[in-house]
């Protein structure tokens, strides 16, 4: 009689444990398993990484052509005059009061269009979308038709409490939070739809009247979209051209604001003008800087 050797013992116990004997006892290697590679991660084909150089190429090379073609050695006198002083201070300025007004008006109708079922909630959010699609310059037409001293809201106000709106300083500020504040809108209405609003209807159920919800409760969720919507319509208001000089002229000192600086100097001086386009495009990368959190890290 034959004895079983240790392999065929090794292999019963295998057997009787439930399973085969592993590969590695009976001194076969076992393959590795290949590891797919995770989309995005490979080259990019050349019909697609052509075009898209070219697309970058085309947003990049007419900034690097700004700063290649600045007049440095002349900018702090170029800066330092009273006309680029005054445009610049009433750029900010309007563009502050512009921002302000937005939020004044424009959280409400965010909330409204976020919170609340209405009839024609979709018609409403695309009249408050077409100023972003809309010329400036008919945004400007339009406002006249509607503020101006004739206009159909216009006439009411001069007669009955003597205000005049159009080629005013308020007139630099109506017409940049009209081309502005659609951008706060859209940021604030996009938050508080993410937002949960089981917290509002617990502020209510606890005896809080709506407005004390949204204020005590609403107001601290969507804080950063409000931020970042006030960053956006900011910057849009500090580079409104088109409808600020049809709804409230090119006065020096009091409407003229940087972006109608630069179409002058552009004219007359072409240095001056690089060196105020400089000025608006540090503004936009601080913009960009302040939203990359927000924007590029979300990814």
């Amino acid at each position: 009689m034959t004895l079983p050797s240790a392999a065929d013992k090794g292999e019963a116990a295998d057997t009787l444990a439930g399973g085969p004997a592993p590969l590695r006892r009976r001194g076969v290697r076992s393959r590795p398993r290949s590891r797919s590679r995770p989309p995005g991660r490979g080259g990019a084909p050349l019909p697609l990484l052509v075009p898209a150089l070219l697309g970058l190429a085309f947003l990049v090379l007419p900034l690097l052509a700004l700063l290649l073609r600045a007049p440095w050695s002349s900018m702090p006198e170029l800066l330092t005059s009273t006309e680029v002083w005054q445009a610049l201070r009433l750029s900010l300025v309007c563009a502050t009061a512009a921002t302000a007004l937005s939020l004044v008006i424009g959280v409400p109708l965010a909330w409204l269009l976020a919170r609340v079922e209405f009839p024609g909630r979709g018609l409403v959010r695309a009249l408050v979308t077409l100023p972003l699609v809309l010329p400036p310059v008919v945004g400007g037409v339009a406002l006249l038709m509607a503020l101006g001293r004739n206009g159909v809201v216009g006439r009411w106000l001069d007669d009955w409490f003597g205000v005049t709106l159009p080629f005013t300083t308020a007139g630099v500020v109506v017409a940049e939070a009209f081309v502005a504040m659609p951008f706060l809108v859209i940021a604030v209405e996009g938050t508080l739809r993410a937002a949960d609003p089981r917290y509002e209807e617990a502020a209510t159920t606890l005896g809080a009247s709506r407005f004390t919800a949204f204020r005590r409760v609403t107001l601290p969720l969507v804080a950063p979209g409000i931020a970042a919507g006030a960053v956006l319509a900011w910057a849009r208001a500090l580079g409104e051209f088109g409808a600020t000089i049809t709804f409230a002229g090119n006065f020096p000192g009091r409407t003229q604001t940087m972006p109608l600086s630069v179409y002058l100097a552009l004219q007359s001086d072409p240095e001056a003008a690089i060196a105020l386009s400089l000025v608006l495009l540090a503004v936009s990368v601080a913009v960009l800087a302040g939203l990359r959190d927000r924007w590029m890290t979300s990814a």
